[in-house]
């Protein structure tokens, strides 16, 4: 795979502060790649950096092979950005907004209203065309944000919280989207959003940004091990009936390393497949095995480990 987004060394400096220190950032075409930090870490500066909205201190970055300090424009006809609360002309329909970006990117008429079609089917606001956006929900407006930024049928998409706000139903739909045109057109995105169980289902990989520093970057299992260490197996366990001593017992076997209770049942980190001895262990004490499933860390486990670390 090529690599269509990167940065070597880039900074970003105003006056004291250092919004973005040494990144060094790399995309390849067609990933879906999670970008993550807290508030104020750089996320968005980096962003605006890429779509050479505002100019790097030091550094370089590469966008579909092309300097968006120097090139900006052929960056931004490759390049479609949503940004955390898009903006729209609200006594403009769906439609209406739609069809004004489409000539801003000089796109023919025929080919507009084909594609202004196609896309509000796509975003699921087939039937909402006519209507004002002054009338849309938060989520309809995200969905309308992500079919004005495919309008132009760019290479990239960079997404900055396209969830947040938007209700649990709304979010899943955006994702889904987000998802089927990276698997079916191969489109390449950079994801920047707070809400780590949505990057964990969505996301490659993962870069996090603290203090406008990359701490680590890579894929969910990668990084996942590193949290391991040696303790290569986790699971989750939960038993029906009377449990007494059963913690105890299960500390005392080998390969256990540490037990955490959950709702319900209990978080085993092991060192080893200590199955075959928890099954048996089980039956003995005469309980009934609702389920022993092997877990792996979550994204926020290995967000909190390399956020605190930082």
């Amino acid at each position: 795979m090529s690599v269509v987004i990167e940065t070597a060394g880039l900074t970003k400096r105003y006056r004291d502060l250092v919004a973005v220190n040494e990144l060094n950032l790399k995309v390849e075409e067609g990933e879906i790649f999670g970008f993550l930090g807290p508030n104020g870490a750089g996320k968005t500066t980096t962003i605006l950096m890429l779509l050479g909205l505002t100019e790097p201190t030091e550094g370089h970055a590469s966008v579909c092979g092309f300097d968006p300090t120097r090139q900006p424009l052929e960056v931004k006809k490759r390049v479609g950005y949503l940004p955390e609360n898009p903006g729209f002309y609200e006594d403009l329909s769906a439609r209406e907004n739609l069809l004004y970006i489409a000539r801003l990117n000089r796109i023919s008429e025929t080919e507009t209203n084909r594609r202004i079609i196609r896309l509000l089917e796509l975003v699921g606001l087939g039937d909402d065309g006519h209507r004002p956006v002054r009338e849309f929900s938060r989520g309809m407006k995200q969905r309308l944000g992500i079919a004005e930024v495919l309008v132009k049928e760019p290479k990239v998409v960079i997404l900055d919280e396209p969830t947040l706000g938007i209700d649990p139903d709304g979010a899943i739909r955006i994702l889904d989207l987000i998802t089927g045109l990276s698997r079916e057109r191969g489109l390449t995105v950079l994801l920047s959003s707070h809400l780590l169980h949505q990057v964990q289902q969505t996301c490659h990989r993962i870069g996090i940004i603290v203090k406008g520093k990359m701490i680590v970057q890579g894929e969910m299992h990668q990084l996942g091990s590193a949290i391991l260490k040696d303790r290569q197996w986790n699971f989750l366990l939960e038993v029906d009936g009377k449990a007494e001593g059963l913690e105890g017992d299960l500390r005392s076997l080998s390969g256990v390393a540490e037990i955490e209770r959950r709702s319900g049942g209990w978080f085993l980190c092991c060192t080893k497949d200590v199955r075959s001895e928890v099954v048996p262990l089980i039956a003995k004490k005469g309980l009934a095995l609702l389920q022993l499933r092997s877990e792996d860390p979550t994204l926020e486990e290995i967000y909190l480990k390399y956020f605190r670390e930082a």
